[in-house]
């Protein structure tokens, strides 16, 4: 009998849904070491990271509940929630 390796998928919550999604399914919002606050589409960026699912509502529900601020521990500006949506909506880049 073969004992193969399962490799382990890292699983994420999400900050509007509350739910648990594999990392790769959601997008990360990270706090750099300098303070500043970028989506992260590789997932590797060094930093504080907060998770949201690709879906508008739940991006809305998270800043308004201020989740992602209180994770990130920092305040959000208008241009990253805007530049979010963007992302979501598959407008980004």
């Amino acid at each position: 009998m073969e004992n193969k390796k399962v490799k382990k998928i890292p699983l994420r919550k999400c900050l509007g849904c509350m739910e648990s999604f594999p990392k790769k399914e959601l997008i990360r919002v990270v706090r750099t070491p300098e303070g500043d606050v970028c989506i992260d589409l590789t997932g590797k960026k060094s930093g504080r990271g907060a998770y949201i699912c690709k879906s508008e509502a739940c991006l809305k529900k998270a800043v308004k509940s201020k989740r992602i601020q209180n994770n990130l521990e920092v305040s959000l500006s208008d241009e990253l929630i805007d530049a979010l949506t963007k992302e979501l909506n598959g407008e980004g880049k």
